[in-house]
């Protein structure tokens, strides 16, 4: 919240939005991840509390806290960046490090009182302890290329062209994560139009890396590329298919994998639907309800996925990602083509 307010340090840009940091993608997605684990830990603690004769809040309260806590720092750290105040993210960092801290506690008391692997609590902990540390690494990172700690002098960064134009309203390559996968940006002008039609002053220009001069040049410089490539061989040509494969070809394996992800992500319903009328059952054939020792509330995966509760859950979860993945996929797959068009 101090980084929401400080306008002061805000770069002079005529858009409120703004990549800075390095490894922004990445600690988007370290970041939801640890929420989806934060879910499987709550989860996990509601189930084993409504097997025991008494309750015991120590299983999942301070679960939610943390989800609490996690879904605060992306808050906090997409304001800190939009504000360009990165002095700010050492707060972040110390908190990453208590998190690493006293889950890696955690984690050996559960060694030491020998605490099996497969079960669902030790590997939850075991999950978040990885992910705390990469959340480390990634501040660590920040700090070093940015030098705006223990650095005498920090590194200056100068805002896109693109954002310093007026006329460009395509943000797309500026937003966060989570503003591109559900199309957020595009807000203003979906409103605008709803309100009169949209004409070309509306839509603004393209930006500098999907105008066809710029793919043109990509393109181009491939194929010589190709060209060089050939010259010891008299009897081969320079491949276009190559030159628009080295120009073209991340955003096409990106598209593919959000493709295979997406269908991958299709087998949950089956799955998730067939657990969940087994489990129903298995409610109605069994009358009499099991309770478990307080002393022993340790909850297996397998018993954690026989929760009908729990994997209609995970259905929702499944098929909001699998249209993501797929909504992610055709975007990807539309702007390479336009981009190669140009360049061809």
């Amino acid at each position: 919240f101090p980084g929401w307010g400080s306008q002061s340090s805000k770069v002079q840009i005529h858009h409120n939005t703004w990549l800075h940091f390095p490894g922004h993608n990445l600690r988007w997605i370290l970041t939801f991840t640890l929420l989806f684990v934060h879910v499987c830990e709550i989860a996990e603690g509601i189930v084993s509390d409504t097997q025991m004769k008494s309750r015991h809040l120590h299983l999942f309260l301070p679960a939610i806290m943390g989800f609490v806590a996690a879904t605060v720092s992306i808050v906090y750290y997409h304001n800190i960046e939009t504000s360009n105040f990165p002095k700010l993210l050492l707060a972040l960092f110390l908190y990453w490090i208590m998190a690493f801290v006293t889950k890696t506690i955690k984690l050996v008391r559960y060694c030491q009182d020998g605490v099996p692997f497969s079960q669902l609590r030790f590997c939850i902990t075991g999950i978040m302890v990885i992910l705390y540390g990469l959340l480390m690494a990634v501040e660590i990172n920040v700090i070093r290329v940015r030098r705006y700690v223990f650095f005498m002098n920090p590194q200056k960064v100068k805002p896109p062209e693109d954002l310093q134009d007026l006329g460009v309203r395509f943000l797309q390559p500026f937003v966060n994560l989570l503003s591109k996968a559900t199309y957020w940006w595009m807000n203003t002008l979906i409103i605008s139009a709803h309100k009169k039609p949209v004409d070309l002053k509306a839509i603004g220009k393209l930006p500098i890396a999907m105008r066809a001069l710029t793919n043109y040049v990509c393109l181009k410089e491939a194929y010589e590329e190709q060209k060089k490539k050939v010259e010891d061989h008299p009897n081969r040509s320079p491949s276009i298919w190559l030159a628009m494969y080295s120009a073209f070809g991340r955003p096409i394996l990106l598209s593919s994998t959000f493709r295979y992800l997406a269908d991958l992500l299709g087998f949950a319903g089956p799955l998730c639907i067939s657990g969940i009328v087994q489990g129903f059952q298995n409610t109605t054939n069994n009358t009499n309800s099991t309770e478990k020792d307080p002393s022993n509330s340790y909850l297996s995966s397998e018993e954690f996925l026989r929760n009908v509760y729990v994997l209609a859950v995970l259905l929702f979860l499944a098929l909001i990602l699998q249209r993501t993945f797929l909504q992610a996929s055709y975007y990807v797959t539309t702007e390479t083509g336009i981009n190669l068009r140009g360049a061809l």
